[in-house]
């Protein structure tokens, strides 16, 4: 299995403390997705169940690790939503399992300190419809956070964009995320 770089997984009160997390997807337009939606690295679901409470498609949560797919599996069980799908995924050697051109959203939230974000971003391209976007957000290099990967490890809004572009996105918007100080936002296109 190749796990990404681990930065440390917090409790799941201090994590979820980090985030608003209804108010981060509306500021990047996943309610406006109109199909199936994708995260990558859910963790402990904190964006899958907010993400499934505004659509009625698909939600497929991947992750790596099987305590976050039990987690997440369990909240969206407790929150009454038939609508996700949660999997024990090794997507960076095996991809997401979702074929080509099948999702209209996908959600890479603190994921790209990996080691190959050109290739994730690669396959979250692949896999979004003509027309679909993508979310990043991660943790800001500018400002001291309260934690987060170390700042070596942290791409900077510039670098994703670089690799989002390489990747075949366009950037349509950074925005000002609000419920998540201390994280910066990119929504990408895949036209």
């Amino acid at each position: 299995m190749a796990k990404i770089r681990e930065s440390g997984m917090p409790e799941r009160q201090a994590w979820e403390d980090f985030f608003e997390a209804p108010r981060v997807l509306a500021a990047l337009q996943c309610d406006a997705a109109g199909a199936d939606i994708l995260e990558f690295g859910c963790g402990y679901g904190t964006f899958t169940v907010a993400a499934a409470r505004c659509t009625a498609a698909k939600v497929y949560a991947l992750d790596i690790d099987p305590d976050m797919v039990a987690a997440t599996a369990a909240r969206a069980t407790a929150a009454g939503l038939g609508n996700v799908v949660v999997q024990q995924r090794d997507f960076m050697r095996g991809g997401s399992g979702r074929p080509a051109g099948s999702v209209g959203f996908a959600m890479l939230f603190n994921i790209l300190h990996l080691e190959e974000p050109l290739a994730l971003l690669r396959e979250t391209h692949g896999v979004l419809r003509r027309g679909g976007s993508a979310a990043i957000i991660h943790w800001r290099v500018d400002i001291a956070t309260p934690r987060g990967p170390p700042p070596q490890m942290r791409p900077s809004p510039q670098q994703c964009q670089r690799q989002a572009e390489a990747a075949g996105f366009h950037c349509t918007v950074m925005p000002v995320l609000p419920g998540a100080p201390w994280h910066w936002g990119m929504r990408l296109r895949r036209d």
